[in-house]
């Protein structure tokens, strides 16, 4: 991990350092290949296993699946994003690897969708299934309805990433363009013995929201898709993708979850006191817009008690028609800076807890009273920089930026903030 880049007299380096410190607590607490591993030692499957581990997390959850299970797994797909898995190191435990985009689908994540099913009706009778499902599969892999080519796919796609709708609202309006989301890879598996295992990046831990539940039913798809205001071009596909898809699949595949952002921030909570900082742990779950919330909490974190505090959950930015550089966590981080500006012996850090912050590979930042004053000297404006949705670019030049590369989970954005 690379933490924020500059260090001197005008940035606390302690403080910062214990901040790290404590994030990489929490993303350990909910590492895939530890989870998956615990969760199935023990286990003793009647017959060979297939895995298909799909999302930010895969590698590491298959990983997991074969230290349990050993010579038990027989082969497998894993279908991720560029950089988040090694096909080699997997190919020598004959698993496949696969690599879709993320934000925005690529034409891997169409080959990934053709591949799955391929693999799915090829598989021998005798075989069982073992499906781990992360965060980020919604983009990873996908086979559209009829008519929705890879351009068309991207430009729907974007315009969900730019909307502002919260991920429960974009994942209705992609299992209406889906052949294998809201439970479509359920005809695929027919009666076989299948275990599903998920880490949990949404609201309420739901199945059918995780990677827009591939395995879970969704019955009132149609219902809930047409409250939502959609321009007109894509409420004609999201019509057109309800009357291709017909009716709901039937049954439903028991999804167990694994690790969620409550279990990340409980210990950082447990480490922050056994360390004597008095923690406030936030239950409620953040939503809306990112510039908003980062201000909001930067002044919850000035006018309240010393201490660290913790939050998490999955903040929207509406993009400008050309972004710049940066994602959601950076974003808020930079908006909480604009409050803490000259308040000395405040911090607040956002991240992505996969480790990758919207189309960046940084996961985040970390920021406090110098921030603006550090990027500033580079004749940078933080109003500028929000308005152009590039952050990044302005975290950057004040040294706030936050490397992690891929953690091998994904429960969503984890914030802390610290008052000495």
């Amino acid at each position: 991990m690379s933490s924020p880049s500059r260090a001197g007299p005008d940035i606390p380096s302690d403080s910062r350092r214990l901040m790290l410190e404590l994030m990489m607590t929490g993303l350990k607490a909910v590492d895939g290949r530890r989870a998956v591993r615990n969760a199935l030692n023990g286990s003793t499957p009647r017959r060979p296993v297939w895995l298909c581990a799909v999302g930010k997390a895969a590698e590491a959850m298959a990983l997991g699946a074969k230290e349990a299970m050993g010579d038990r797994l027989d082969t497998g797909l894993v279908i991720t994003k560029q950089g988040h898995a090694d096909p080699l190191a997997l190919a020598g435990y004959g698993i496949e690897t696969r690599f879709g985009g993320h934000p925005l689908p690529i034409e891997g994540s169409l080959e990934a969708g053709r591949d799955l099913q391929r693999m799915l009706q090829a598989l021998p009778a005798d075989r069982e299934v073992l499906f781990l499902l992360s965060g980020g599969a919604s983009s990873l892999v996908e086979v559209p309805i009829r008519g929705i080519d890879l351009p068309e796919l991207r430009r729907i796609n974007a315009w969900l990433l730019a909307s502002g709708l919260p991920i429960t609202a974009m994942n209705l309006v992609r299992k209406s363009l889906s052949r294998i989301k809201a439970g479509g890879l359920l005809g695929h598996l027919e009666d076989r013995p299948l275990r599903a295992l998920a880490i949990s990046d949404v609201p309420q831990d739901l199945p059918q929201v995780i990677g827009s539940g591939p395995l879970t039913p969704e019955p009132d798809l149609a219902q809930g898709v047409a409250q939502l205001e959609l321009p007109e071009w894509l409420s004609t596909w999201v019509e057109r993708g309800i009357r291709e898809r017909g009716s709901p699949e039937t049954g439903r595949a028991r999804v167990e979850i694994l690790a969620t952002l409550s279990q990340a921030k409980a210990a950082i909570a447990t480490e922050a006191r056994q360390r004597g900082l008095t923690t406030f742990l936030h239950p409620e779950r953040l939503s809306g817009d990112a510039e908003r919330l980062g201000k909001q909490l930067a002044r919850t974190l000035l006018g309240g008690e010393r201490g660290l505090h913790l939050w998490g959950g999955e903040p929207t930015v509406r993009l400008p028609r050309n972004p710049g550089r940066g994602g959601r966590s950076q974003h808020l981080a930079l908006a909480a800076a604009t409050q803490l500006a000259g308040h000395h012996g405040h911090f607040l850090l956002s991240i992505g807890s996969d480790g990758t912050d919207g189309p960046t590979e940084d996961a985040g930042a970390l920021v406090d009273a110098g921030t603006l004053e550090r990027a500033e000297l580079a004749g940078l404006s933080a109003r500028e920089a929000l308005e152009r949705a590039d952050a990044g670019t302005f975290l950057e030049a004040g040294g706030d930026l936050i490397r992690t590369g891929p953690t091998g989970t994904n429960v969503t954005d984890i914030l802390l903030g610290l008052k000495t």
